[in-house]
């Protein structure tokens, strides 16, 4: 299902019950599949009835220990959501805080997604695909994500295969928002774009202030650093470029 199937996807989320289905492999932090459920939670049209739809849940207690990063990386993928709505990219799939079985953690919006693509095979087969990874790019940017990885970039294959409806989800956001610069991605085939005019309008009000919604999940030097980080995009109307050493970059790439 996608989230534009149901009237209040973020309400959904926060107050549907929840089933844990098992552990999702080869996650560094203990991540779960769910199965949520909620009675007449409605669709886009107003429709009741029984709503199931999948989430990824990470409680706070299955992080491990970071030297850069303090505990609580479900705010970031909170706050990653909330700047990408802010924005009006939709480029990360609705995230919501919430008690779950396992304590507080993200409930993110399950992306039915084609696992044999990512950013490397998205960049080199879809071109119409392009502008949507630049503004992923320019998301990344902001808020300073030091983990993009290619598998990070999820295609949702458009229905009944058209190609125009093909969308782009950026996932595992828990590792952004930190005040040193150290933005690490795959995605540098951008580098030198300019910006388009009217996402550099919206990026400009985060320079005198960044919403309570994202300020209040990130510590005031963190919410300094991401206006300085807008700034700098305003003003040189480019995505920058990698600085030609391996730091840039995030290991493993896919």
């Amino acid at each position: 299902m996608s989230p534009d199937e149901l009237a209040d996807p973020i309400s959904f989320l926060t107050h549907a019950e929840v089933e844990i289905e098992g552990r999702m492999p080869w996650s560094s932090n203990a991540t779960f599949l769910t199965t949520l459920r909620c009675d007449g939670a409605g669709g886009a049209d107003g429709a009741g009835g029984v709503v199931e739809q999948q989430a990824i849940y990470k409680p706070v207690r299955g992080e491990r220990p970071l030297w850069d990063f303090e505990p609580g990386l479900h705010r970031r993928e909170r706050a990653m959501f909330l700047l990408s709505e802010q924005l009006g990219l939709d480029l990360v799939p609705p995230t919501v805080i919430r008690d779950g079985p396992l304590g507080e953690g993200s409930f993110q919006w399950f992306v039915p997604a084609d696992h044999s693509e990512h950013y490397f095979t998205i960049y080199e087969q879809r071109e119409h695909l392009h502008d949507r990874l630049r503004e992923m790019a320019v998301l990344d940017v902001i808020a300073n994500n030091t983990d993009r990885k290619s598998g990070h970039c999820l295609l949702q294959p458009g229905p009944d295969d058209d190609a125009t409806l093909d969308r782009v989800w950026a996932i595992d956001n828990g590792l952004c928002f930190s005040v040193p610069y150290k933005v690490r991605t795959v995605i540098w085939e951008f580098a030198g774009d300019t910006i388009d005019d009217a996402l550099l309008e919206r990026i400009a009000p985060l320079i005198e202030v960044v919403p309570a919604p994202i300020a209040d999940l990130l510590d005031d030097d963190e919410v300094v650093a991401l206006q300085h980080r807008a700034t700098k995009l305003v003003t040189e109307r480019v995505l920058p470029s990698e600085d030609g050493n391996y730091h840039n970059y995030p290991w493993p790439l896919v």
